[in-house]
């Protein structure tokens, strides 16, 4: 089993990389998916989470609004650290179960974090982590293209995160995405290569 840690800034294109790698056979651990499940009524983190930042951000069908916690933590860096020291456990432990279950297999196991940058204790158990890059002027305009951000919304979210050369800096692979899918495909291709040759 080989075990690499996938990340990159928001409008980076990680979420495309990660599928052309699924294809390709390697098992996909998502800790976003992990993150939303744990918020999840009856997931790990639903009830700290509604505990701290109010029981108004539950709907009527009892799930969090995470569009109205979004705009809470990303407005107010203190606030996202308190989500992140609340859901953050949850999803490692859920990535640890996931990495856990393919023990013993040769499988290339891709864990997806956006926040590896940030987030040291996550790249516990990594093989190597491969850095998904692109000016930043290109993720933002991905956003507003893809997501419906204004550019300032665009810009908020990526400002917010680890900067470009603080991801470079953890990586063992750089995978570069700024200049369209025919480059973006010869790159997976490259990135399956050096894998393959890990494992």
């Amino acid at each position: 089993m080989l075990v690499v840690g996938l990340t990159g800034g928001i409008g980076s294109g990680k979420s495309t990389v990660a599928a052309s790698l699924a294809a390709r056979g390697a098992v996909i651990v998502d800790a976003d998916q992990l993150a939303r499940d744990s918020m999840a009524p009856g997931g790990g983190a639903y009830e700290a989470v509604l505990a701290w930042f109010g029981t108004e951000l539950a709907g009527p069908d009892g799930a969090i609004d995470r569009s109205r916690l979004a705009e809470v933590v990303f407005a107010d860096p203190a606030a996202r650290a308190d989500l992140e020291a609340i859901v953050h456990p949850c999803v490692r432990a859920g990535v640890a179960a996931r990495v856990a279950a393919e023990a013993g297999t040769d499988n290339v196991v891709v864990v997806d974090v956006p926040l590896l940058a940030e987030s040291p204790a996550a790249r516990d158990g990594l093989d190597s982590v491969v850095v998904v890059d692109c000016p930043e002027d290109v993720a933002v305009a991905r956003l507003v293209a893809d997501r419906g951000m204004t550019e300032a919304e665009a810009r908020a979210r990526v400002a917010v995160q680890a900067t470009r050369e603080e991801r470079r800096a953890i990586a063992d692979f750089v995978l570069e995405n700024g200049s369209g899918r025919d480059q973006l495909d010869r790159e997976i291709e490259r990135l399956w290569q050096w894998i393959e040759a890990r494992r």
